[in-house]
Order: C-alpha cells, then structure tokens, then sequence
C-alpha cells in the first residue's frame, strides 16, 4: 500500500493554468451574466407579461361580460365593485367572487353555445 504513495509524489504538481487577458476570473464573470441574461429572457419578462395582462383584464371587467374563473365556472357578470363580481352561472344562481379568482373573458355568445 505505500507504494502508492509515493508514487503520486513523484509525480509533482500539474503546471497552473494560464490567466487570460482580463485575468483568471473572466469565465466566471461571463458564465454570470450569460445567465442573467438566460433568466431574464425567459421567466422574468414573460412573467412580468403575463401579471400585466391579468392586470388589464380585471380592470376592465364590465357588466354582461362572459368570464371564466379559474375555478373553471362560467358566467356571466351582472355586478362590478371594487373587489368583488357578481356572476350568473344560471337563471337563478349568482355566485359573488373575488376579482382575482376570474381567469379569462370569453367571447360574447359563447355561453348560450355551451
């Protein structure tokens, strides 16, 4: 068993590596911002895109507007407060939500195709 050892020694030290010319750590800082950039593209920005949407969508919500929550219920808007819609999901069922719970708007008619 001493044999090896000995050996690994005998061998040295491996030659340090050559710094490039904006030093050793040039690679790290490029790797870094390679993947800023790769995080930026592809979460914050489409992120960002959709949460403005969403925010587009709820302040716009009008009166006979057909919605659907992300619950999956659909209906159709009969009241607008502040935080709040009222939805007729039939003739005699209104359901009151919270504004953020509406997932889509549909397109006027699609209910009555349903």
């Amino acid at each position: 068993m001493g044999f090896f050892i000995s050996d690994a020694l005998a061998d040295g030290a491996a030659p340090a590596a050559a710094a490039g010319p904006m030093g050793g750590d040039s690679m790290s800082i490029i790797f870094l911002v390679g993947f800023m950039v790769i995080f930026y593209l592809m979460i914050w920005r489409p992120q960002a895109k959709r949460a403005k949407e969403q925010k587009n969508l709820l302040s716009n919500l009008a009166k006979g507007d057909e919605v659907v929550t992300s619950g999956g219920i659909a209906g159709k808007i009969t009241k607008v407060t502040d935080d709040f819609v009222v939805i007729e999901v039939s003739d005699t069922v209104e359901l009151k939500i919270q504004k953020g719970a509406i997932g889509a708007t549909l397109p006027k008619g699609t209910l009555k195709a349903i």
